[in-house]
């Protein structure tokens, strides 16, 4: 591997955006790229991936080298090491040495350096699932893989596995557990093929595939989407319900709508209908109308660190109490709009018990007039990232 000076600049400034500027690194990364429309697929990968590397490991890259918080040639030097790799002789990598580097990390011994993150965090896993912990924060260390949620209002994953290994070179896996899920073989930015301007596929990890059909839905059905965000899993249950029926998508941010409303137009999801909720009348007047509620609400995202891994430096103790408060609040007033005999699902991609099945414990005592029928938790471990999901029933 050798480096360039030009791309090794574009890591230490995303670096600084993201640490400095406390800006988030999917949108750094983004920018950066579109900037230099001139880099090829290799450079733009390089940026990509090495910036990730050195946020998912910046605690311990600065453990074994001491640098300073902002110090961010030196955290690239070292993560040119820990790749095995030799430094070039550039001034700001002097005193960077491949036996120093090897010394100071053996002599690293605490988990919470180990696994690059807080004390605070490490704490508070350690606290909540015991030695299932470090197992899960293992795992969420491992790069995330490519995965596509097949669009079958358009097209069957068989047919999509052939188009893109046929005609646009890609090679893919269908894993079995996971019916409209392909794996890339390589990582690649797919969003240029004319397969995802056409709408045959999103982008969506396969843990999140599972939480649409773990709400049951049918063709014809009254559905809401209470925390649509992007409108991911929306377009997941257009497909399940064969563009039949209603759903109702809804947040508390409309440019997140706009977003969903353009990826429905893709998609070709015409039974989607879209509400800001910009008051809590807007959840009152829809009281006992949903045949189905999908709550897919906010939450740490520790499930989903492997995918953003700066999310672990940018969370507090306060963000984590703030976050369960509005989890409680929105379980407290959204079930309201479901119907007797409707199910509901409350979903995070978190793996913390607090903001998962002790948030459904509590509700269930709130609200007698709910049971729990099923529950599921899809661990970093299993191989995507983690999520929760419960599915509760209104009594008739």
């Amino acid at each position: 591997m050798k480096l360039y000076r030009n791309l090794t600049e574009a890591v230490t400034d995303a670096l600084r955006q993201i640490f400095v500027d406390n800006r988030y690194a999917d949108k750094v990364i983004e920018k950066i790229l579109k900037q230099n429309p001139k880099w090829g697929a290799r450079d733009r990968r390089f940026i990509a991936e090495t910036t990730y590397d050195i946020v998912r490991w910046y605690r311990l890259f600065r453990e074994v080298t001491q640098a300073e918080p902002d110090d961010f040639w030196t955290l690239v030097g070292t993560w040119v090491l820990w790749k095995n790799q030799e430094l070039p002789a550039w001034p700001e990598f002097y005193g960077l040495g491949e036996r120093q580097f090897r010394a100071a990390l053996r002599r690293v011994h605490h988990p919470a350096v180990l696994e690059s993150v807080p004390d605070w965090l490490f704490q508070a896993g350690e606290r909540e699932l015991g030695r299932r912990w470090a197992f899960e924060l293992h795992a969420l260390n491992q790069p995330a893989r490519v995965v596509l949620r097949v669009n079958t209002l358009k097209v069957r994953r068989e047919q999509l596995q052939h188009h893109l290994d046929a005609d646009e070179g890609i090679a893919t896996e269908a894993p079995a557990d996971f019916p409209d899920a392909l794996l890339l073989a390589e990582r690649q930015n797919i969003f240029t093929r004319q397969a995802f301007r056409d709408g045959l596929f999103e982008v969506q990890d396969a843990g999140s595939q599972l939480i649409a059909p773990f709400l049951g839905v049918k063709p014809g059905m009254r559905v809401v989407d209470a925390c649509a965000g992007g409108g991911g899993k929306t377009l997941h249950l257009a497909a399940l319900m064969a563009n039949k029926g209603r759903i109702i998508s809804m947040d508390t941010e409309a440019w997140k709508l706009d977003e969903l409303k353009k990826r429905a137009r893709r998609a070709g999801a015409a039974n989607i209908e879209t509400r800001l909720i910009d008051s809590t009348k807007v959840i009152k007047r829809m009281e006992k109308t949903a045949d189905r509620l999908l709550l897919d609400v906010p939450c740490s995202g520790l499930g989903v660190l492997r995918r953003n891994p700066d999310a672990k430096w940018k969370l507090s103790d306060e963000s984590l109490d703030h976050v369960r408060r509005t989890q409680h609040d929105i379980l407290d007033t959204y079930p309201a709009m479901l119907k007797p005999g409707g199910c509901f699902v409350y979903a995070t991609c978190s793996i913390l018990p607090s903001e998962n099945e002790q948030q459904v414990l509590a509700f269930l005592q709130n609200h007698p007039d709910f049971e729990l029928l099923a529950e599921h938790h899809q661990w970093p471990s299993d191989g995507f990232d983690g999520f929760y999901m419960a599915r509760l029933l209104r009594k008739a």
